[in-house]
């Protein structure tokens, strides 16, 4: 009989061949198919915290929505394609630039919906007339309306809203709503919110749930971050604002006294369908049930206006950054001015190489960012790219405290525009599911400077000389924020 005795000297060893070993994977794995920033990260996440590291990358280091998924929005993204294909979108405005023209192609090619002339679409910059404005549309619904929202809460700032869709519902109109599972669970009047939903006999899914025991899972942090509303596809609403209190009802955001600054559109004619088609595809993503045999999605007449607008959905489901691109495109597009309001601005290589490059082009460029932030590292990470923007000569407005200047848009020169639910960050460009709106319009443009001359009124500009006093230990936090940032 032989007796094995392992002492220290066998775990060393144990240890260290295992280190090796998940050393070695971890090169060969993380890599692929991902940014190299992004791979560096995780990288050195293992390497200096390999237990830590690797159960993180176990458990979020899948950038991508499970296979089911994809293969979902693969179909809805053939149907619209081939479905749209040859119809005719109202009328285009005349003198297009040409790398208008190419953009939208690369938009289309990449799953956007078709460039859709004649219509409409008005801005609305205060939190409660937005939320009372969507219920004062959704009072005069016939037939449907769809409700996608990020967050979603019935709460004293929202009741005119839910009350709409009680009205509504009380008369036969049918109203589905989805809304996300991991933002919402956990908040307050979650449950109330899901009850009076149930109440009213609306159809509601939770969007993206994280429930393993039935059998719905993914990476926990892919959220669909969308906003959106349509009513009987002649109107819809989209941007930046959550269906909540602009406090979002948080103990720790009253004690601050935080308030969320937002930015909505008001849509209609051709570009209303577009919408729509996002909706649709959410639902049957969440539902598998085809709603385009009820709703003739693309039966659309001409609208009442003359704006040219794309409907620009992203997220994992689609094989590129959608929003990474378009952003991109009209970054190095732009000739005179630049304007971006972005409440988490936390750019890859390739947007601000875009952003830095238009200033040495000579292009006016300024940022508008919140001077508070909500999220920690969010807001450390956006803080470690303000030398090398100030550096190149962008102009940075800071919102004053306590408000979150939360508006996602931005323009270019004077005649093309983007609104929408998407942050210029990693997140938003790889992991949430997004929505942006491209405008092309004198008028939409002139409406979002406008809006911008009054955040420009409320916030200050950081220099140069004011942000190289911070002292070494923001800039530490900042530094290891920027590095966390990357771990998608």
């Amino acid at each position: 009989m032989i007796n094995i005795t392992f002492d220290a000297t066998w775990w060393l060893i144990v240890v260290f061949v295992f280190d090796i070993i998940v050393r070695v994977a971890a090169i060969i794995i993380v890599p692929r198919n991902r940014r190299p920033t992004a791979a560096m990260a995780w990288l050195l996440a293992i390497y200096f915290i390999p237990l830590i590291g690797v159960f993180l990358f176990l458990l979020i280091g899948n950038p991508r929505l499970p296979r089911k998924r994809r293969r979902q929005q693969h179909q809805i993204n053939t149907y619209i394609q081939e479905t749209s294909e040859h119809l005719d979108f109202g009328t285009h405005r005349p003198r297009a630039p040409e790398w208008f023209t190419s953009l939208v192609t690369m938009n289309r090619n990449l799953g956007a919906m078709p460039l859709a002339g004649d219509n409409t679409a008005h801005l609305i910059s205060d939190y409660q007339t937005s939320l009372d404005t969507m219920a004062d549309a959704i009072r005069t619904a016939k037939q449907y309306v769809h409700v996608e929202f990020y967050i979603l809460q019935t709460d004293d700032a929202t009741d005119n809203f839910f009350r709409a869709l009680e009205e509504v519902a009380a008369r036969g109109v049918t109203v589905r709503v989805l809304l996300d599972h991991w933002a919402n669970r956990g908040k307050p009047y979650y449950r109330k919110t899901l009850k009076r939903l149930d109440a009213m006999g609306a159809q509601w899914h939770l969007m993206l749930p994280v429930q393993p025991f039935k059998g719905k899972y993914q990476r926990p942090d892919l959220r669909n971050h969308r906003k959106l509303l349509v009513i009987d596809g002649a109107e819809a609403f989209m941007g930046s604002q959550n269906v909540t209190d602009s406090t979002y009802n948080l103990p720790k955001n009253i004690r601050r006294g935080l308030h969320w600054v937002d930015l909505m559109t008001r849509l209609e004619g051709p570009v209303v369908a577009s919408v729509n088609a996002v909706f649709l595809s959410d639902w049957y993503s969440e539902t598998n049930e085809v709603l385009t045999d009820e709703i003739d999605l693309f039966n659309v007449g001409s609208g009442p206006g003359e704006l040219d607008c794309q409907v620009v959905p992203s997220g994992p489901g689609f094989d590129g950054e959608n929003n990474l691109r378009l952003f991109a495109g009209l970054l190095y597009a732009a000739q005179r001015r630049i304007s971006v309001v972005s409440p988490y601005f936390v750019p890859d290589e390739s947007l601000l190489l875009a952003i830095t490059t238009a200033c040495q082009r000579g292009v006016d460029v300024e940022l508008f960012v919140s001077e508070e932030g909500d999220q920690a590292m969010v807001y450390h990470a956006q803080r470690s790219y303000y030398e090398t923007l100030l550096r190149a000569g962008v102009t940075i407005r800071m919102y004053r405290k306590p408000y979150i200047l939360h508006t996602k848009c931005f323009t270019i020169d004077d005649e093309v525009a983007v609104i929408g639910s998407s942050n210029m960050d990693m997140r938003s460009f790889g992991l949430n599911m997004e929505i942006s709106l491209l405008v092309r319009g004198e008028e939409f443009v002139a409406e979002m400077r406008e809006v911008e001359d009054i955040y420009r009124g409320l916030s200050r500009e950081l220099t140069l000389e004011e942000w190289l006093k911070q002292p070494l230990r923001s800039t530490v936090l900042d530094n290891l924020a920027r590095l966390t940032s990357a771990l998608q």
